[in-house]
């Protein structure tokens, strides 16, 4: 079974284009034009194991917005999309990750119905391009794209770049476990009989 998607986002703020393997190595091709952003967003593959190749071109010149934001929703579709009918997925994630200070922990499931719980602050407004407030905006349009309840808390730190990027680190090795598929499943989790 190949989980392998691409898929295509353009708008007059941005063109945008994302593949993803979710059973891959960490190979990582990416270029949103943010190099922090670009720097959080290799980091969880990486450490979700997937393999990421993207591009977006933004209208960086008014901020970073449009291209964060968009690339959420694209790459949502896409994780969407590589899990097809989710058949024999484990379904549920969740990841302490300590970065020096900060702590995070991610819980997600990926039921279908799209929420986000985000428990996080920062005490800068930028680290290099991007704006701290977009993270939020990253993983709210991410998780309703990719139909994923998603819940993210800081538990402590003091450095915002740490603590950033343990919330990368902690949602890939949480989406990672989510996605292994589990042959001793029939079908998927879930009373319903669906996802």
């Amino acid at each position: 079974m190949s989980r392998i998607e691409t898929q295509f986002r353009q708008t007059k703020e941005t063109d945008i284009k994302v593949t993803i393997n979710l059973d891959g190595d960490g190979i990582c091709n990416i270029d949103s034009g943010i190099g922090f952003f670009d720097h959080m967003l290799h980091l969880m593959a990486v450490h979700g194991r997937m393999n990421l190749d993207l591009k977006a071109v933004g209208d960086l010149q008014v901020d970073c917005h449009h291209t964060v934001e968009d690339t959420g929703i694209t790459l949502g579709s896409c994780i969407k999309a590589a899990l097809g009918d989710k058949a024999k997925i484990k379904r549920y994630g969740t990841a302490y990750t300590p970065m020096d200070e900060a702590l995070a922990f991610v819980a997600l499931d990926i039921s279908g119905r799209p929420y986000l719980v985000f428990d996080a602050e920062f005490t800068v407004d930028r680290v290099g391009e991007l704006d701290t407030d977009m993270v939020e905006e990253f993983f709210r349009a991410l998780a309703y794209n990719a139909g994923i309840t998603l819940h993210i808390k800081i538990m402590y730190g003091k450095n915002s770049h740490h603590k950033i990027e343990a919330i990368f680190k902690a949602f890939g090795r949480a989406l990672r476990e989510a996605v292994t598929i589990d042959e001793n499943i029939k079908g998927v989790i879930s009373t319903k009989g669906m996802l």
